[in-house]
């Protein structure tokens, strides 16, 4: 494990790489969570998720992206202090950075793939498209765990309200709530937001080149709903998907290492980013 600093996009930006005792090829560009506003790289989400993708010979880069502010009425009511912070495109422009980084460097015979966790699924799903809509390089799989993808998001269906109103610590993000995470990500209304920032409002052209897609959402989790919404985009754009839930979990399940879905995740993940290198297809 090593720590580098990159000639960033808006400075300097860190990134921490975690290289396997027996490589296997691939790549990984991976993204923690936390609203945007919260969570760092030494964070079960990002190190343990790391270390267990590097175990399976899976190189990674880690991403320390710049964080939006912390507004003083959050730190109030959380008891964390007030912050400064950046708003959109920064750090969907820093995960696009690193993962050109990435692709350039010696790290991995590759290919690479991009993913990220909640905040950072929205912002390694934003900068996928963003790559697919240039010339690239364009990863190989996209890698989403209980991903935010939409800042209007729809209503849970019978069975998840049910499942919500019985665990009613489990229910956190409903629409107001992520609402207000947006807007204080994007510092501004959600309305003129582009899709890099909010990749579940792209239409079904603008993901026709969207890469193949693996999609983990947890089980009592109202995030779910962004994550399957975006998963029938994906596949109405004739994305190759595949999309499952850990059944067990709540949102955020990659940050708890001693719950058994957290391995599992990891297990299924690290399967179909093997997968995307030639010599690990035979491979189960």
């Amino acid at each position: 494990m090593s720590d580098q600093v990159l000639d960033g996009p808006h400075g300097p930006l860190r990134v921490r790489v975690y290289e396997p005792e027996n490589p296997a090829g691939p790549g990984l560009v991976w993204v923690h969570g936390g609203g945007f506003l919260a969570g760092e790289i030494d964070m079960p989400e990002a190190d343990w998720v790391a270390r267990s993708f590097a175990d399976r010979g899976i190189v990674v880069v880690s991403v320390d992206y710049a964080l939006a502010p912390f507004p003083q009425a959050w730190a109030a009511a959380s008891g964390a202090p007030e912050r400064d912070g950046v708003h959109y495109p920064v750090a969907s422009e820093e995960v696009e950075a690193a993962f050109r980084w990435a692709v350039d460097s010696d790290l991995a015979r590759g290919p690479w793939s991009i993913g990220g966790a909640s905040a950072g699924g929205n912002l390694a799903a934003g900068a996928a498209l963003r790559l697919s809509h240039g010339a690239g390089p364009v990863p190989a799989l996209a890698v989403l765990a209980y991903p935010t993808l939409h800042a209007v998001q729809g209503h849970p269906d019978a069975a998840l309200r049910a499942a919500l109103d019985a665990d009613p610590d489990a229910d956190t993000f409903g629409p107001e709530p992520v609402r207000v995470m947006y807007e204080n990500y994007l510092g501004g209304p959600v309305e003129s937001a582009e899709i890099y920032a909010v990749p579940g409002t792209a239409s079904s052209a603008q993901l026709s080149r969207f890469p193949s897609t693996i999609m983990i959402n947890d089980e009592v989790d109202e995030l779910r709903v962004s994550g399957e919404a975006f998963g029938a985009s994906l596949r109405s754009a004739g994305v190759d998907l595949d999309i499952s839930t850990e059944p067990g979990t709540r949102h955020g399940h990659l940050n708890s290492p001693e719950h058994p879905g957290a391995t599992a995740s990891i297990d299924r993940f690290a399967a179909r980013i093997l997968a995307t290198s030639p010599e690990n297809k035979e491979q189960p």
